[in-house]
């Protein structure tokens, strides 16, 4: 091999290196929730096979700038990385070549950061790397939609205490009985015992996080323990909180079907088992677990000490509390022995 083509091969190589960012764990249990209900759906959305061990996904650039998502089936490999970088630890992340499963142009995420010395984040040229696949592109979440109402929930179950300090006990009417379990749903009413509280956007607060340009954490600054960088799952939500204000609105009958129409698709659920990620379950303090659900047009987080929010399709931007009563405890008992959990 002469020099010319010594150089040759080293610029080859350093084109195709992949310069990681950020990885993210794909699995049952730890998936973006931004990219679906269920993880048979979140793995759909990259075009990929509901593995029942889960992925690793490791978002990177290569020499010439390029987004490329390297799939790979090396799980416990992403998860060390990202525990690492959770602890502050630098760790590089080199999947081996056997473990990968497929290599995806583009990115699924938002990404906040980027690799030095290469040109700026952008899709690749069509090529046979890509085998004639679109570039992966995080989904819309400047507008209300099912990826921005997963989104809130997320953000609920990770800044629980600020949003639940917000209510009293006395933010709620008295329990429903049996509202759930009976399956039905009415479609007005206001007097019925309902446990639902409205909370709407406020004119200066909003109510759910929306999206931002605020710069998430490059790997090892971020405490998300599935993403590093990656802004796709909690995208500007520090800044949301409670509005006190609005806390107590006036309840429609529209809403309370919605709520109801949940509890009872979660009763359902404990009948006839849904798409495997629809109930995970997460570490939460005090020897409690954190619950979260998803279901059409629909998303739950709740403490299983403590009560629910729902947030629905049909209603931009709120949050409706639901009460412990004497029905709550005994559903997010039987959802949680449901549960998936990360292992």
């Amino acid at each position: 091999m002469t020099g010319t083509d010594e150089a040759e091969a080293a610029a080859t190589a350093a084109d195709e290196a992949l310069y990681v960012l950020t990885a993210v764990l794909l699995t049952p249990a730890q998936f973006p929730s931004v990219l679906g209900d269920d993880y048979p759906e979140a793995c759909a959305a990259l075009g990929l096979g509901p593995y029942a061990q889960g992925y690793g996904l490791v978002l990177g650039q290569d020499g010439a700038g390029a987004r490329w998502t390297v799939v790979v089936d090396d799980v416990s490999l992403v998860a060390v990385a990202i525990a690492s970088w959770d602890c502050g630890m630098e760790y590089e992340l080199s999947p081996d070549e056997r473990t990968v499963v497929a290599a995806l142009p583009g990115w699924p995420l938002e990404l906040a950061v980027s690799a030095p010395d290469v040109p700026a984040p952008h899709d690749p040229d069509p090529g046979p790397e890509a085998e004639g696949r679109a570039p992966l592109a995080p989904p819309d979440t400047t507008e209300w939609g099912p990826a921005q109402r997963r989104l809130g929930a997320d953000e609920i179950a990770l800044q629980w205490a600020a949003w639940r300090e917000q209510l009293g006990d006395d933010a709620f009417g008295p329990a429903p009985q049996d509202a759930a379990a009976s399956g039905s749903v009415e479609e007005e009413g206001n007097g019925d015992g309902s446990p639902v509280v409205s909370r709407a956007p406020h004119e200066d607060t909003p109510a759910m996080p929306a999206a931002s340009d605020e710069d998430s954490p490059a790997p090892g600054d971020a405490d998300d323990t599935e993403t590093h960088g990656a802004t796709g799952d909690t995208e500007g939500a520090a800044k949301a909180v409670p509005d006190t204000a609005a806390a107590e609105l006036p309840r429609t009958g529209a809403e309370l079907s919605g709520v109801r129409r949940v509890l009872a698709e979660l009763c359902g659920y404990l009948d006839s088992a849904p798409p495997v990620g629809r109930v995970r379950s997460a570490f939460a303090p005090g020897g409690a677990r954190m619950l979260r659900a998803d279901g059409p047009g629909w998303s739950l987080v709740a403490r299983t000490d403590d009560i629910a929010f729902v947030l629905l399709d049909e209603s931009p931007g709120e949050v409706h509390p639901v009460g412990r009563g004497t029905e709550l405890p005994a559903l997010l008992e039987a959802l949680e022995a449901m549960a998936v959990r990360p292992s």
